[in-house]
């Protein structure tokens, strides 16, 4: 194991690409865990995919959640995701459909530097939850590490519209019994945008309340949805992020679950946030 380790930050070195120290252990992993109804995605079909991983006091490194390259120095994520924690204690990994166990040798693995949430940003309701995370190692951009293309403020997409969303998230929701387990490979399911009338009904008896800054994405019947690991991860409509993952957490109590029949996903809408972005990715 460590021969092998060895031998993968010297060829990391010998290729300029950022490494990070030694991760120990595998992360837990729960057979054919993946988003919910969705399938394995291509190597390199999503190369703006990054995983954000975390190591509890006392505990084996975690992936947190997803996010999107914007450039050699950015990655976007929710704010709801990164907030309570310190960007130094957060390693953006980039250029791989796996991040547990059965590595390839090619992800770039970046530790933080700072992070930029949202003034407004309130978990309650959650309002205006994007954040951004500064690497001052940049990554190494290839084949399999791009930015994402951003759409222009304000432009917005119609309903209706077939997206896709990415990420390590669990299989299903959490019951309450047994806790989330990330998958080991990056899977992707195909969604349709949803009104915010549509969505905003669905929603009129929870807490929630679907602002014009949101969007929603999915099917009636459910069985296709992001779910728990895959917030901050890109909703991508024809090539343009559109939309990032948010996922309820303990502190809400809209918590929807995944997939649930007449429950779209909710993201927050990226068009809404293009000026934002750009005065802060700098």
């Amino acid at each position: 194991m460590k021969l092998l380790l060895l031998l993968i930050v010297i060829a990391s070195v010998a290729q300029g690409l950022p490494t990070v120290n030694e991760i120990h252990g595998d992360l837990p992993r729960l057979k054919d865990t993946r988003i919910v109804g969705g399938e394995e995605a291509e190597d390199g079909e999503f190369p703006w995919q990054i995983s954000i991983l975390h190591k509890p006091l006392f505990e084996e490194i975690q992936h947190l959640c997803g996010g999107s390259i914007l450039s050699e120095h950015y990655v976007i994520t929710t704010a709801s995701c990164i907030r309570n924690y310190n960007a130094n204690k957060l390693t953006v990994v980039a250029g791989t459909n796996k991040i547990f166990g059965n590595t390839t040798g090619e992800e770039q693995q970046v530790i933080g530097s700072s992070m930029i949430v949202h003034a407004h940003f309130d978990i309650l309701t959650i309002t205006n939850d994007i954040a951004l995370i500064y690497m001052e190692t940049p990554l190494v951009l290839n084949e399999k590490v791009q930015p994402v293309v951003l759409p222009e403020q304000h432009a917005f997409i119609a309903d209706g519209t077939d997206c896709t969303v990415s990420g390590w998230g669990s299989l299903h929701e959490n019951t309450g019994f047994d806790s989330p387990v990330m998958s080991d490979v990056l899977m992707k399911v195909t969604v349709p945008t949803v009104s915010d009338d549509k969505c905003r009904d669905s929603y009129e008896d929870m807490t929630v309340v679907i602002g014009d800054a949101m969007i929603c994405a999915g099917v009636e019947a459910g069985g296709k949805d992001s779910c728990t690991g895959d917030s901050g991860g890109p909703m991508v409509c024809d090539g343009v992020l559109h939309g990032i993952s948010i996922r309820a957490s303990s502190e809400q109590s809209w918590n929807y679950g995944c997939a649930r029949p007449d429950f779209p996903g909710i993201y927050t809408e990226i068009a809404y946030y293009r000026d934002w972005i750009d005065a802060h990715a700098v």
